[in-house]
């Protein structure tokens, strides 16, 4: 085999559908896809796909690394599960559109400003910090996850459900000093930190 054709092997070797099969949920079903475009069709959000996801999985296929990792497509996802109830190839469609995300996370560069990325971060760190959502430093939290004027405008703008949910005890004041918390967050911060070294240890470099 001449130099030229070694490095074309290669080069298919070390693919970025390669890269999705090994590190990416559910990532080897990715070359199933036969374009029918059934999933964006079942989306809610398929007119404001910027890439649906049989569009994602071709430019996968093709190599377009940056172009995926970088999009914004995969954060568009509330796991509906339309696109898998409908597939004609039963792939699992939103397990990978997840994957794809926190894959593009995991390696520091998926889009910063997109909101529901945002929203994940914000959910995620309220959670972990004691086992249980806290709810009102959540709703805060998202209020002004785009700078305090927005916070305020938004806070000004929701005032009366808030004063209501007072009302009728459905909001409480207190937890903005503390909140319910699980049994042992010190054993669920251990069991966190195992998972991310084994996830780190699992992920294979391209």
């Amino acid at each position: 085999m001449s130099d030229a054709n070694t490095a074309m092997v290669e080069k298919y070797r070390n693919s970025f559908l390669k890269e999705v099969e090994a590190n990416v949920e559910e990532g080897e079903w990715v070359k199933m896809c036969m374009q029918c475009g059934v999933c964006s069709g079942s989306c809610p959000f398929g007119p404001h796909w910027a890439h649906p996801p049989q569009e994602l999985f071709m430019m996968i296929r093709a190599g377009k690394r940056e172009e995926v990792l970088t999009s914004d497509s995969m954060w568009m996802c509330t796991s509906c599960y339309n696109c898998i109830v409908r597939c004609p190839r039963e792939l699992p469609i939103t397990h990978i559109m997840h994957g794809l995300a926190n894959y593009a996370h995991r390696l520091g560069i998926a889009p910063k400003n997109q909101p529901t990325r945002k929203f994940a971060k914000l959910f995620w760190e309220n959670l972990t910090k004691k086992g249980r959502t806290n709810e009102l430093k959540l709703g805060l939290s998202l209020y002004f996850m785009n700078g305090f004027g927005d916070g305020v405008k938004t806070s000004l703008k929701m005032k009366d459900i808030g004063l209501g949910m007072l009302k009728t005890k459905r909001m409480n004041v207190g937890e903005m000093w503390g909140g319910h918390a699980c049994k042992d967050t010190n054993g669920l911060h251990a069991i966190l930190k195992k998972a991310r070294e084994i996830e780190d240890a699992k992920m294979q470099k391209f």
